[in-house]
């Protein structure tokens, strides 16, 4: 399966790890662990115990007897430093790295991976530029069954909004006004005209009121490791990151990071309210996608389906990239 080799992947803001917790993550068909210390420092080793096998993110972090971190075997016990090297239990010698740390790229509250491979395009700096500017609000998370091609074409698919999400936004139907093609990185200017939401329905989600009756977006995509849906308002603006890893060659998983700038007070009144209607869209995606009938001909062009080509363009044409390092 084409992993798209070389491109850069978020595994994680630091709002999503808790000091001493250790979290698996899946990148390219291997899984890791990955903790926070108590000292801000961040660590990622494959989670298979060189031992027999058990999964290092089931166990528990600790301080060894050097004061380093290090993250504990649920089977033995046996303890593993950043770098990999544990100790034999009747012994005073740490052994060699017995598992190669995970190249970390550590921005701010951003931590990156080329997952051990040599980098074909830069990371994104929109991130840093967001961070600075707009206040976090919160995250959603989410590991669905589906190959990571299908999940780009589904995450660029401008039409399924008045399908998959009708009901959620009332949408009655979507013009694409403008499409920016700039090579991996690419705009897209959709209007979604929406009929009014029910009483019911502001009752469930308080966010409803704010919506505007077309929904104007802006979205903004780098091929192929994440998207930020653009959201200016009078009263706030949103910063709504999307991030898609290929975990396998079956799973691929989509976690959004939420920020927002206020201009005046209410919106700090939704912030819950905003997140929990990202989510239910993330939830509506995953349902849609474990429906779908894999390597189905596709017999039927619509419009809009310029983001589809153009991520199937760069989709093809990766793994001809020439390999450049980039500083890391």
């Amino acid at each position: 399966m084409n992993m798209l080799q070389g491109a850069p992947w978020l595994l994680a803001h630091r709002a999503m790890l808790k000091p001493n917790q250790p979290v698996k993550v899946s990148l390219q068909d291997k899984d890791y662990v990955l903790w926070l210390d108590r000292m801000g420092n961040i660590n990622c080793l494959p989670n298979a115990c060189p031992h027999m096998g058990a999964m290092l993110s089931e166990g528990w972090c600790a301080t060894n007897r050097d004061r380093n971190s290090v993250v504990v075997c649920p089977f033995h016990a046996l303890e593993f430093d950043a770098a990999g090297c544990t100790t034999i239990p009747g012994s005073n010698k740490p052994t060699k790295s017995l598992i190669k740390p995970l190249e970390l790229i550590v921005q701010g509250e951003f931590i990156w991976s080329y997952g051990s491979c040599e980098p074909k395009i830069p990371i994104p700096t929109i991130m840093n530029e967001i961070a600075a500017e707009h206040e976090f609000i919160g995250f959603c998370d989410r590991s669905i069954r589906t190959d990571f091609l299908t999940l780009l074409l589904n995450m660029h698919d401008y039409n399924h909004q008045n399908g998959t999400h009708r009901q959620l936004f009332e949408i009655e139907e979507v013009h694409l006004k403008q499409f920016i093609d700039e090579g991996f990185h690419s705009h897209a200017y959709v209007e979604q005209p929406r009929k009014n939401p029910k009483f019911g329905e502001i009752i469930k989600n308080p966010a409803l009121l704010i919506m505007p009756k077309v929904l104007e977006a802006h979205l903004e995509n780098f091929f192929p490791c994440m998207a930020v849906m653009h959201g200016e308002s009078p009263i706030f603006s949103l910063k709504e990151c999307h991030f898609y890893v290929p975990e396998s060659s079956k799973y691929s998983r989509v976690f959004i990071l939420m920020f927002m700038k206020a201009h005046i007070p209410i919106p700090h009144f939704i912030k819950k309210s905003l997140l929990r209607l990202v989510e239910i869209v993330l939830e509506q995606d995953a349902d849609i996608l474990g429906k779908l009938y894999p390597n189905v001909p596709q017999h039927i062009k619509l419009n809009n389906e310029v983001g589809m080509d153009w991520v199937r363009r760069n989709f093809e044409s990766f793994s001809r990239l020439v390999e450049q390092n980039f500083s890391r």
